[in-house]
């Protein structure tokens, strides 16, 4: 379709300038959002070092990319240049001509980083606590943006998640810098006319998302649509993207946060993602007198049990399992990226007014939730539609991972083990690391070998095809969790390996007794033919000697572990070096014993 040139018709570059409103009357006709000017009501001053030290790095044009990773751009960075290549995109070239996957260029990903603008809760939040304005720095950045980023022309339009996000939090800094000097009348109309092509952008492109993608960009970019009437109600054609952006996110919200609250992209990370978005949503329409469809608010109180149900109490951490980006879309607390506390907490306080936590982030949203005592997990919590079975013992978890494909894999993870105990994962997922990086990484972090799971003869349960797709997808899998005469008591099934045979079986018990930390854990692979089997467990380098794993064969022969030094990535693009204990065998069976010994 690129080649018919439909795109450059459709999404013009050097478009007319669009005005609409003036600066005074954008003031005294403000629509509902969150919060009018630095008066955020009831916020406390709080200074933290934290939050300075970031401060002082982005006044030198070093930014922290992917909540982890800390950059050097320089102050004049020119937004089309990827800081981990060098490679420079043409910035003449129309946005559907820019590749998204290249070896020359990288991971593109550096480059929408800056570009999404989400740098902005860092200064304004900094502006607010230290009580040092921070407005020119921010209209510098945002019309630097616009002058160096032609409409419709780079890589900063080919996302238009990226967009959505971009017009969001512009809007974000509009509100809070309402009355500063630094806000002409010129440059509050520079800024209109692009969040106009943007918008209009994000409308005519929506059925990529819609159609093509179907995840967590169908979400925000549906939500930007929606939301469009809300903020710039004095942009007339956002009364059609309004109307129509509420139906599709109703929709999408239907089709992707599963009737259990578990979420389609199988990713903890991505499910905070929608998460974020159904707060905003949902508060954002409560200001505007405005109501979804029942099944919003259905998903997102699910979604908030299922979620609730994998936190780890003490750390307030989720298992670090399935694909993560490191997205974290509008951080208004000092909290650690894998602490996600405040955003649960949050879309409790829009749906319930009353939160475990009182966090700053309340506060940017406008809410004044009432603090009720934290309430922990249920012992056993089943969600058969998305796959996963968990036993919480107050500051012991065993997250199991058993289900099958209705929607795109993300990875070859069925029947992964996680355990945590009084804080600390001992036994962890590897994490995702990059999108866009050597093949060997993206199988060893997709597949079987990043995981605590078995794989037959070193290959995958499921295909790997290109990219982030996945070919002979797990359709049968099948899983109880029950509790006898207190032990607890979970056995899966899958088909999977149908790439090497057929009927290809991985059973896994899992038995723990009530409150010890140990687990008995008993594999058993059918129809591999004369194929060995390969057990992995990843552990925390920093607690390895605290965990004792013994292996035995079918006949009780003990096994003898492989100790490699492999790869864990907590954040995306960081990865750092890791034990992972291998087990093998040629008899289909291993009987695992698991024990903690730290108390």
């Amino acid at each position: 379709m690129t080649k018919l040139h439909w795109q450059t018709r459709t999404f013009p570059t050097n478009p007319p300038f669009k005005e609409f409103i003036s600066l005074e009357d954008w003031k005294k006709e403000l629509p509902p959002f969150f919060f009018y000017g630095k008066d955020i009501h009831g916020l406390p001053k709080r200074r933290s070092e934290e939050l300075k030290s970031i401060n002082e790095n982005l006044q030198k044009g070093i930014l922290v990319f992917f909540n982890k990773l800390e950059i050097d751009l320089g102050k004049n960075y020119d937004w089309i240049t990827n800081p981990a290549t060098g490679y420079k995109y043409d910035i003449a070239k129309h946005w559907s001509q820019i590749e998204d996957l290249s070896k020359e260029a990288g991971d593109i990903k550096y480059v929408w980083e800056k570009a999404r603008f989400s740098f902005l809760f860092d200064i304004i939040r900094y502006d607010y606590h230290f009580e040092e304005d921070q407005s020119k720095l921010v209209f510098g950045e945002i019309e630097d943006f616009i002058d160096k980023n032609p409409i419709n022309l780079g890589p900063n339009y080919k996302c238009s998640q990226e967009t959505s996000l971009r017009i969001l939090n512009w809007t974000f800094a509009l509100y809070y810098y309402k009355d500063s000097e630094n806000l002409t009348e010129g440059l509050f109309k520079k800024i209109m006319n692009s969040i106009y092509w943007q918008l209009d952008h994000v409308y005519r492109n929506i059925h990529f998302s819609r159609i093509a993608v179907r995840n967590n960009h169908a979400l925000t970019e549906t939500l930007m649509l929606y939301l469009s009437n809300k903020l710039f109600p004095f942009i007339p054609d956002t009364r059609t993207w309004n109307k129509k952006g509420k139906k599709w996110f109703e929709q999408e919200i239907a089709y992707q946060i599963y009737e259990d609250g578990t979420f389609l992209q199988y990713s903890m990370n991505y499910h905070r993602v929608a998460v974020q978005l159904l707060t905003y949503g949902i508060r954002l329409a409560e200001l505007n007198d405005d109501k979804w469809n029942p099944v919003v608010y259905e998903r997102a109180k699910k979604s908030l049990q299922f979620l609730d149900a994998c936190t780890d109490p003490v750390t307030k951490q989720l298992p670090n399992y399935g694909a993560n980006d490191g997205a974290l879309f509008f951080k208004l607390t000092d909290d650690d990226y894998r602490n996600y506390s405040s955003q649960l907490d949050d879309l409790r306080s829009v749906l319930y007014k009353e939160a475990y936590e009182i966090h700053e982030s309340a506060y940017w949203l406008g809410i004044v939730p009432s603090q009720i005592p934290y309430e922990y997990p249920n012992e056993m919590n089943t969600f058969e539609k998305g796959g996963y079975y968990i036993i919480q013992e107050e500051s012991t978890k065993t997250f199991i991972r058993c289900g099958k494909y209705q929607d795109r894999p993300s990875q070859s993870d069925n029947l992964h083990l996680d355990i945590w105990h009084q804080g600390i994962n001992y036994l962890r997922d590897a994490g995702s690391y990059k999108y866009n990086t050597k093949q060997e990484d993206i199988a060893y972090f997709n597949g079987c070998e990043g995981h605590n799971t078995i794989s037959v003869d070193g290959e995958d349960q499921m295909l790997k095809g290109s990219r982030f797709i996945w070919f002979k997808w797990v359709k049968k899998a099948v899983a109880v969790l029950n509790k006898e005469e207190g032990r607890f008591h979970f056995k899966g099934k899958i088909t999977a390996f149908r790439h090497l045979g057929k009927d290809i079986e991985h059973v896994r018990t899992v038995k723990k007794q009530q409150g010890k930390a140990h687990w008995t854990v008993v594999d058993e692979v059918k129809n591999t033919g004369d194929r060995p089997i390969f057990q992995y467990w990843h552990l925390d380098p920093e607690h390895e000697d605290d965990v004792e794993i013994v292996a035995k064969d079918l006949n009780g022969n003990e096994l003898q572990p492989l100790n490699d030094e492999k790869w864990y990535s907590g954040y995306y693009g960081v990865k750092e070096r890791s034990p992972r204990r291998t087990f093998t065998s040629s008899s289909g069976t291993i009987v695992t014993t698991i024990k903690i010994d730290k108390a």
